[in-house]
Order: C-alpha cells, then sequence, then structure tokens
C-alpha cells in the first residue's frame, strides 16, 4: 500500500494561551502547515471570535442591529449574551469611543468599561483599539492595567507606539500583545523584532499581519500569509514563529458589497446574506493560509466557520 511521505519542518510556532480558567484558550503550537495533519503536528484549533462594541453599532447593517437589539447599549450584558448565546472561543470589545474623530473617550474611561466586561465573563477578552497610534497608546497603558489579572490580548501594537503599547500592556501588567503591520513579510518581522528587544518573547505576542475583504487586495493578504509561515516552519525563522490573528469582521462589514442596501442594487440579492458571504469567504482564505484565530461579527458567519474548520480538521 502506497503511504506518502511526511514533509519534515525545522521550525514551530510558539503557544500563546489568553484568558484564564476553564476557558482559556492557546493559539498557534503548529509545525506544519494549516491543517496539513498528514504530515504532522497541527497544534491548537484554528480559534473563532466574535466582535462587539463599546458603543450602539451605528454603522451595523440593520439586520444585524436587530440581533443585538436589546443588548447592544450596555457593552457589558452583550458581552455576557454573546457569551452565554454563541459561546465564541474568544470576544473582541472594539473601543470605537475613544477614536479621537468620534467621541475621544479618554484612555481611563475605555479602560473602566474593559474593566467591567472582564470580570463578567470568563471567556477570553480581545481588546482592539481606534488604529489612532497616539491615542492608542495612551489608550492602551490604562486598558491594560485595568485588565490585569485577565491575560488579555491588546490589539495592537504597531512601530510608532510598541515601545508603550508591549511595555505596559505585556512587562507591567502581564497581559498579551498584537504586533500589526501592514501585509508585509518584511514589517511583520520588523514589528516582531521591536517587541522581542524589549524583552518581551514570542510565548506573549500573536501577530495580525493585516487583513482585507475578497476582492480588495485580498491575494496580497494570502501571499503574505504564506510567506510568513513557510519562513516560520520551513526556514526555522523565529522571528516569525508567533500565532496570526486576523480581524476579517473590520474589513469585510464596511464595503459596498456589504453593506449595499437591497434597495440600491435588487441584483445584488440579499445583503445580509451577502455580507455574511463576504465574512466566511475571507475566513476561509486566512485560516487555510496560516491564520490560527479569526474575528467575526454574524453569528451565521461563526457557525460556518467553525463547521469549516473542524470538517478540515477531520
Amino acid at each position: 500500500m502506497f503511504k506518502k511521505p511526511a514533509q519534515k519542518y525545522s521550525g514551530k510556532i510558539c503557544e500563546v494561551e489568553i484568558g484564564t480558567g476553564e476557558k482559556a484558550i492557546k493559539l498557534g503550537g503548529e509545525a506544519v502547515l494549516p491543517f496539513y495533519g498528514f504530515d504532522g503536528n497541527t497544534g491548537n484549533p484554528p480559534k473563532v471570535g466574535m466582535e462587539i462594541s463599546d458603543v450602539y453599532p451605528e454603522d451595523w447593517i440593520e439586520p444585524l442591529k436587530e440581533l443585538y437589539k436589546d443588548v447592544s447599549n450596555d457593552t457589558v450584558k452583550w458581552a455576557k449574551f454573546v457569551e452565554e448565546k454563541y459561546n465564541p472561543d474568544f470576544i473582541c470589545l472594539r473601543l470605537v469611543s475613544a477614536d479621537p474623530n468620534g467621541d475621544d473617550t479618554s484612555p481611563e474611561d475605555c479602560a473602566k468599561k474593559v474593566k467591567e466586561v472582564v470580570e463578567a465573563i470568563k471567556t477570553p477578552l480581545v481588546v482592539a483599539g481606534t488604529g489612532n497610534h497616539e491615542k492608542d497608546a495612551k489608550l492602551f497603558e490604562k486598558v491594560a492595567q485595568a485588565a490585569e489579572g485577565h491575560n488579555v490580548l491588546l490589539m495592537s501594537a504597531v512601530e510608532d507606539n510598541y515601545k508603550t503599547v508591549a511595555a505596559a500592556g505585556v512587562l507591567a501588567y502581564n497581559n498579551k500583545v498584537v504586533a500589526e503591520s501592514a501585509v508585509d513579510i518584511n514589517l511583520a518581522k520588523q514589528v516582531n523584532i521591536l517587541i522581542n528587544q524589549l524583552g518581551i518573547d514570542n510565548e506573549k505576542i500573536v501577530a495580525n499581519i493585516g487583513c482585507s475583504a475578497g476582492g480588495y487586495g485580498y491575494e496580497y493578504v494570502i501571499s503574505t500569509l504564506d510567506r510568513v509561515k513557510l519562513a516560520a516552519l520551513t526556514q526555522n525563522d523565529k522571528t516569525l514563529q508567533v500565532p496570526i490573528i486576523t480581524p476579517i469582521s473590520f474589513e469585510t462589514w464596511k464595503v459596498k458589497e456589504s453593506v449595499e442596501p437591497e434597495s440600491s442594487t435588487p441584483e445584488w440579492g440579499n445583503q445580509e446574506e451577502r455580507g455574511i458571504s463576504m465574512e466566511v469567504a475571507a475566513a476561509a482564505g486566512v485560516l487555510t493560509s496560516g491564520s490560527d484565530a479569526v474575528i467575526l461579527r454574524h453569528p451565521k458567519s461563526v457557525e460556518t466557520v467553525r463547521t469549516f474548520v473542524k470538517e478540515l480538521l477531520g
């Protein structure tokens, strides 16, 4: 009988644990390419998280707002609702209110909200910032302090603010940090190296190498994921041997295919189904190219992607 020879890999992705107690999760740990169980150890199964916001999600489509209409005005209730009803692997709290171009909520007030949420749930928490690097540095310093003891994942540290975010998040308050770069293997390496140089090892770092919706530079995301995983596993590049998280929902729910009302483009079909399809397609692509965790918004997307992962793992 023919026996396929197993591919040998020289590298392995580090394991990073987030959360505490029985619901804590581990990302990474794989020593082979995604889902290549026939070659060796596939590590921890990819994790699927759900996005919530610290303010009412005004810009979400109506069907999504309807799902959360009873809880979305109260972040703690929303987090508990998602935990109990959908049981995601983790919850991603996006601090939309902190955006300087929006409500510009103070880091202290945001930190208080994070503390309330993390103490109300058992599910691991990922906290996403505003994308404004100056504000995020101040924000994560306070959030990391408020979340001390809960092992949250702070998303994200970039080249402009990594010293503050990573030092406060990991060294001072013992949480974990996401190293974010913009769809380029060299940039991904650079941010990881900078954080390593602060004295933070790979077991406390998760990478976000960037994301996009299908059709919007998506092939760059996939090819970058492929290159990162190949370098980490086949070339034993230790600077890239960290798990990868991809915030799918941040991108797929803002493109026209997901948000254009049916009244404007009836030929495109049901708006909600379009959004789910974009989210699932983008998630499937990044998971099979090397992402260890994805952030989604729609419960049907979560259910579909979970089934997809389970089937591929056999």
